[in-house]
């Protein structure tokens, strides 16, 4: 007797549901994207299209933003990626409404609003405010390197620079030398008015290679300058450091130390709190955290409306300046003075009262070994690290597809809202 099966019959018409809403199950995460979109204000987007009378009609503005911050949420960044998902995937259909918008368009958007699309990391936290999960009390800071559009082999050092540059003058110099003896001997043998005033495709590369040498040396010292004047130092008497890195690639990324060696980078920050949703978040051009510690307090203020009660972060943010400014503040900080192994416990502080000589680090570490303090230490880890993995490891997102410092700011901010709607998705759907 013949195995029966479920029928497949591949040619067979179906009559799909006439509405698309039903195409998904009702509590889909697709259905929660859309529905959010409907209660953000759009207008920065909006607004850009309503003067605009010649060419053929734009797709909805709201569509394409519903579909952005869906993508992202499912870790679908690239817009080639998007472009074949609107075909392919149920859930990217539904929120189309059967629009398939090319990659070209998609990217042109993304560009063209980022501005209004960063600021929607505020409204969402509206939102986590009006459902009572924007509880900004204990909050834990850390940050991460994500990798710059740039690869570090486009980089030079400011010292290499100048010996490149002087190895160009010199090839050009012979180069320029050569032409004219062709052009000597070409004018006696075939007379003085012959054209010849293109340059040679090899002079033009070299010229092209060492003008944007010369650019990138007066970047760095201009770089150095800046650096000068924020420390309190002579300006005229600043230079760059030999080493100082230049990408030719994404001039305002920096090369910096990460778990996977030294890779062209922004330095992200995030300050997430007791229910992971994303309450502060940052770039930075700085290799390290060492500085960051007040600025992510400021930006925390600035985001929600609110200071934290307890701040928690690692040795990366400790600094006899950061805890000597936090301390001056009303906030309950616990920063670590050291890096502890994985697993590692602090162990016992000596008995007896610090002396009067006792650095601002030093009571840091004093009250980190306590019992107490170790113990609201402890729940740092938990609250902060699976958030930079669920967005680094589970939605894939460890690289920039925009480049310089302003654009990626903007790309960053949306990369934590569509966090933040993912963790308000999960906690009310």
């Amino acid at each position: 007797m013949a195995k029966t099966y479920r029928p497949y019959v591949p040619e067979q018409d179906l009559l799909l549901p006439p509405s698309l809403r039903d195409w998904l199950p009702e509590n889909h995460l697709a259905y929660f994207v859309s529905d959010l979109v409907d209660h953000l204000d759009l207008s920065a987007i909006t607004a850009v299209y309503e003067d605009e009378e010649r060419g053929y009609p734009p797709y909805h503005p709201v569509m394409l933003t519903k579909v952005l911050i869906y993508a992202y949420c499912v870790g679908v960044f690239s817009s080639r990626k998007l472009e074949r998902r609107l075909i392919e995937d149920v859930a990217f259909r539904v929120l189309a409404a059967g629009n398939e918008p090319d990659f070209r368009t998609i990217a042109d958007f993304r560009k063209r609003h980022l501005a209004a699309l960063q600021g929607f990391f505020e409204q969402v936290l509206d939102v986590a405010r009006d459902l009572g999960t924007l509880r900004v009390g204990r909050v834990a800071i850390d940050g991460s390197k994500v990798k710059a559009n740039a690869s570090k082999h486009k980089a030079m050092s400011f010292g290499r620079m100048k010996e490149k540059a002087k190895q160009l003058r010199e090839e050009v110099a012979d180069l320029l030398a050569q032409a004219e003896a062709t052009d000597a001997a070409e004018d006696a043998e075939c007379g003085a008015d012959m054209r010849g005033d293109e340059l040679p495709a090899e002079l033009q590369r070299r010229e092209s290679r060492l003008k944007r040498i010369r650019e990138a040396t007066r970047a760095l010292k201009a770089r150095a300058k800046a650096e000068a004047t924020a420390a309190g130092q002579p300006v005229d008497t600043a230079t760059p450091d030999p080493k100082a890195q230049y990408n030719f690639t994404d001039p305002e990324s920096r090369i910096m130390k990460s778990p996977e060696g030294f890779v062209q980078a922004y330095n992200v920050q995030v300050a997430v709190n007791d229910d992971q949703l994303i309450v502060g978040q940052a770039v930075t051009q700085e290799t390290n955290d060492k500085k960051q510690l007040m600025p992510m307090i400021t930006m925390i203020e600035q985001q929600t409306g609110a200071t934290p009660r307890q701040v928690l972060a690692d040795a990366g943010y400790c600094s006899e300046e950061s805890l000597t400014a936090v301390a001056e503040t009303t906030i309950d900080a616990y920063i670590s003075t050291r890096k502890q192994k994985h697993g590692e416990r602090p162990g016992p502080w000596p008995r007896g009262p610090l002396p009067t000589v006792a650095t601002r680090v030093d009571r840091m570490g004093r009250k980190l070994q306590t019992k107490a303090g170790a113990a609201v230490y402890a729940a740092r880890k938990a609250i902060v690290e699976p958030v930079i993995g669920q967005i680094k490891h589970a939605r894939g997102f460890r690289q920039f597809l925009l480049r310089g410092v302003e654009k990626v700011r903007g790309e960053w901010a949306f990369v934590c809202t569509t966090h933040n709607v993912l963790k308000l998705y999960r906690l009310y759907s």
